[in-house]
């Protein structure tokens, strides 16, 4: 009951202090009722609000100053349309078949011009070396070759940004192309990246260049000095403040994401140990973090469409010790790793050790074909990574494996399938 008091409070919230409106629009074949609106927070997708649709029709109010990345995910039809916002009303017309967006129309003004921009990167940074070489081949008075020149000359051109008019369009464009680009004017430094994150305004949170950003700054600092790189930042940005607590948590997330488990566990601790309020985003990764923890009682999950069992949820499963592995169809370490399992599947099941897939496929053909050939427990929500548990579990990549006892607890967490099979002496 207080849940559905708090949804509705913030709906009628929404509905009378709006600053600005989010209206989509899609073809009348288009089957799907319900969609959500996410902001974002460094990486994270933060839900707002859901709606119903009204004649092919969705409108959100946000009622607050909003600049940075949003998104609308349609739950049933596993589509969404990403756009951005600068506190301007944003209008979006999908076409759609079959269920799937095909192309998206951006018919308000920010949405339109960042749209613009972003193919012209894309094709400065693809089509413009090609034609490069073409030019070669061709001379500067012939139709063809002044055609050629034509257009190297407006690929190679910069776009205008009127920065009072459009300033999270200037702000993205003029920060991805300085830290991020394929061609960056100068090779940055670490110094500017600390000092770009300290100083940087709110649109960094929202912007989706924080973590590539970090990224970046991890790799000018190289691998042997990421201790002492991660240091002089977080010193800098001071971990007590909302900007400091936020780089702290995507850099957890990054050493996650690429296995750097010493580095993780150090600035996890550090997380810990902190005396001040936490903010939400540090809160949510200590939180996602100590659920997965070894010793702690894996979450429960009600499974969506489980084959090879008659269990509801993966803690009816009865075994010994499970694993649990976090796999895609789409995923070539996964295509190299689970047929490992599978020719010791048999060993497994002799010491009453039950194996339990959880697939983040989209495609459920692909999904259903991959899991014919896999004997044990399967169950997917065929929503990738807007999968629920991509986030209960703390899943930044694929495969990844937890192993379990009899009551559930986290005993294991092995890196590679090869783990797996040598904690249970069947390698």
């Amino acid at each position: 009951m207080k849940k559905l008091f708090v949804l509705s409070g913030m709906l009628f919230a929404f509905s009378m202090n709006a600053q600005f409106s989010v209206s989509i629009q899609s073809q009348p074949d288009f089957n799907e009722q319900e969609a959500i609106l996410y902001t974002l927070n460094g990486s994270k997708d933060i839900i707002v609000t859901k709606e119903k649709s009204k004649g092919n029709t969705w409108t959100f109010k946000y009622p607050k100053n909003y600049s940075g990345m949003m998104k609308v995910y349609f739950p049933n039809t596993n589509n969404s349309v990403s756009f951005i916002s600068e506190n301007k009303n944003i209008n979006i017309q999908l076409d759609t078949k079959a269920n799937k967006i095909q192309n998206i129309i951006y018919q308000d003004e920010s949405n339109e011009l960042m749209n613009s921009i972003q193919e012209s990167s894309q094709k400065k940074e693809i089509i413009l070396p090609a034609l490069v070489q073409i030019k070669e081949y061709y001379k500067d008075n012939t139709e063809f070759g002044k055609a050629l020149t034509s257009e190297m000359g407006r690929l190679s051109g910069t776009s205008s940004i009127d920065q009072s008019k459009h300033p999270f369009v200037y702000y993205y464009n003029t920060n991805y192309n300085k830290f991020l680009s394929n061609n960056p004017a100068k090779k940055v430094t670490q110094e500017e990246i600390v000092n770009f994150i300290d100083k940087s305004n709110d649109m960094l949170e929202s912007s989706s260049l924080l973590r590539p950003i970090l990224v970046s700054y991890l790799n000018v600092g190289g691998n042997t000095n990421v201790n002492a790189s991660v240091d002089t930042l977080i010193n800098k940005l001071n971990v007590e403040t909302p900007r400091g607590q936020t780089v702290l948590s995507e850099l957890i997330d990054i050493f996650d994401v690429y296995d750097m488990n010493e580095f993780k566990t150090k600035y996890l601790t550090l997380a810990k140990d902190l005396k001040c309020t936490i903010n939400d985003r540090l809160a949510s990764t200590l939180k996602s973090n100590a659920a997965t923890d070894i010793g702690a009682v894996f979450p429960d999950y009600k499974f969506h469409a489980a084959v090879n069992t008659n269990a509801k949820s993966i803690a009816e499963v009865k075994a010994d010790k499970k694993v649990i592995v976090f796999w895609s169809s789409t995923c070539s370490h996964c295509e190299s790793e689970l047929p490992q399992l599978l020719t010791k599947y048999k060993e497994l099941q002799a010491k009453n050790i039950q194996i339990i897939g959880m697939s983040l496929d989209t495609d459920k053909n692909a999904y259903t074909t991959k899991i014919a050939a896999f004997p044990w427990i399967n169950d997917s929500e065929l929503r990738g990574w807007n999968s629920s548990f991509a986030e209960i579990y703390n899943i930044h990549a694929t495969p990844t494996y937890f192993i379990l006892d009899a009551n559930n607890k986290i005993i294991s967490k092995p890196s590679h399938v090869g783990d797996v099979l040598q904690y249970f002496n069947v390698k």
